[in-house]
């Protein structure tokens, strides 16, 4: 199934999308879709089985609004290589805050008194529907509600002057989300689908999840020995390598510029960039 967050004129409606066309989600109109997920997968899957009520004019917005937004750096071998560092021998956790999540369509705001260097991060999310605390690598896949498309927005100069990255990860607009979650049973291996970046046209990342260094059931079983995940929270995978920053020379985004990044079997995210006005 694909399931998202749609608007209609000022209305909001958890739904699924069928051949391009929008059905809401037997549930109250501004329901949130944290909210039915929280309800488990089967129960879930059941509502967009029945879901009948078709929405004309329907405009995709950010699927859902995260408790918490788990991300993960270094955690693909060619960016990597890319950036000359060390392999981790733990995954590498931070946080984004969830009041920087847009969704597609969106701008990307910048505000040059604050950041020079933005750069884009095609990732893999991985959208949790059960509670999980201490949970074994099984545990954890099965725990996943879907997978959708990110783009990790990050302010370099902040991120690498602060030491710690959250301010530089976390500015406003900086964690576009969307189109859509994909439920599990649509997305055969996590470990084998295609992440690219297009800024202005002009292909910038290019890779695989298989260049994960910790795969999606691993760094949920990680995460979970130090803290619940619960409904409706979201794990970022990691990027691949073609990072902007890492570049020569360098390259960032611009006000007037156009990013899309995209992973297989769930769609593309495509969000115009613009300067704070």
């Amino acid at each position: 199934m694909r399931l998202g967050t749609v608007r209609v004129n000022e209305a909001r409606f958890a739904a699924v999308e069928r051949e391009g066309l929008w059905y809401a989600l037997d549930v109250p109109a501004g329901t949130p879709l944290e909210t039915v997920l929280a309800g488990g997968l089967e129960g879930t899957l059941r509502l967009a089985e029945r879901a009948v009520d078709r929405l004309p004019d329907a405009v995709p917005v950010a699927p859902l609004r995260p408790g918490k937004i788990v991300a993960i750096g270094l955690n693909y071998l060619d960016h990597i290589r890319e950036a000359g560092m060390e392999k981790p021998d733990r995954p590498l956790i931070f946080a984004k805050f969830p009041s920087s999540v847009i969704g597609p369509g969106e701008p990307i705001v910048i505000d040059s008194e604050l950041t020079g260097r933005v750069d884009w991060e095609a990732e893999l999310a991985a959208v949790i529907g059960t509670p999980l605390r201490h949970a074994s690598p099984e545990e954890a896949l099965a725990g996943v509600a879907g997978y959708t498309v990110a783009n990790d927005v990050s302010a370099r100069d902040l991120q690498f002057a602060d030491v710690q990255w959250v301010r530089g990860k976390s500015l406003d607009t900086f964690c576009p989300l969307g189109p859509v979650i994909v439920t599990p049973d649509e997305i055969a291996n996590p470990q084998a689908l295609r992440l690219r970046t297009v800024v202005n046209d002009e292909t910038m990342q290019d890779s695989s999840t298989a260049e994960m260094l910790f795969g999606v059931a691993e760094l949920l079983a990680y995460c979970s020995r130090s803290f619940t995940l619960e409904p409706g929270d979201v794990v970022l995978t990691g990027t691949p390598w073609g990072c902007g920053d890492f570049m020569d020379p360098r390259r960032s985004l611009q006000p007037g510029d156009v990013v899309e990044v995209s992973v297989e079997g769930i769609g593309s995210l495509r969000n115009p960039v613009v300067g704070q006005s």
